[in-house]
């Protein structure tokens, strides 16, 4: 839900996410109903694509954009990270993200899905292989091992797990309209 700004002020979400999980149910996309996807149809496509972008909110308030791999599991998005990176220190000191996957190249081909909410760290940072950190992280290790690795998530000493569960979930799809 969003706040009505006044002169000067920024306009911000009321939801809080605690741990990854959404204080509040998921917001339902308004404009665009006609071209939105199904729930299934948002699962298949993110299953499919590869790569994403992650904008995260600097210390001056400017964006940052990076592409980066990820898997959804079908309630969350999971961005494995770089830690010694600008994403992660603009994760950890505003956990605010926005991550678009899209695709297509003419007008009726273009599909996407916008995610927006908070992350939460999950596992140690940088990720060693702890064995307390692979209960939760078993599920999105499995499926990046699938999905990029030939069957097996390695671990490098470098990167760590964010977890999107989003607040607002916005998707198109310009085939549906017959262009």
């Amino acid at each position: 839900m969003f706040q009505r700004a006044t002169k000067g002020q920024r306009m911000s979400l009321e939801t809080a996410t605690e741990g990854g999980a959404a204080a509040t149910p998921q917001r339902q996309q308004r404009r665009g109903r006609r071209i939105a996807m199904t729930p299934a149809e948002i699962d298949a496509f993110l299953a499919e694509e590869r790569t994403c972008r992650v904008s995260t909110v600097g210390a001056d308030g400017a964006p940052h954009t990076s592409a980066l791999w990820f898997v959804w599991d079908g309630s969350a998005l999971w961005l494995n990270s770089i830690v010694k990176s600008q994403r992660w220190t603009d994760l950890n000191r505003d956990p605010r993200v926005s991550v678009l996957i899209d695709t297509g190249h003419g007008f009726g081909e273009l599909r996407g899905v916008e995610l927006i909410g908070k992350v939460a760290v999950v596992g140690e940072v940088p990720r060693t292989g702890d064995a307390a950190a692979a209960e939760l992280l078993a599920e999105p290790e499995r499926l990046f091992g699938e999905k990029y690795g030939n069957g097996k998530f390695h671990i490098d000493g470098r990167h760590a797990w964010v977890k999107l569960v989003p607040e607002k979930i916005v998707s198109w799809d310009f085939r549906k309209t017959g262009s």
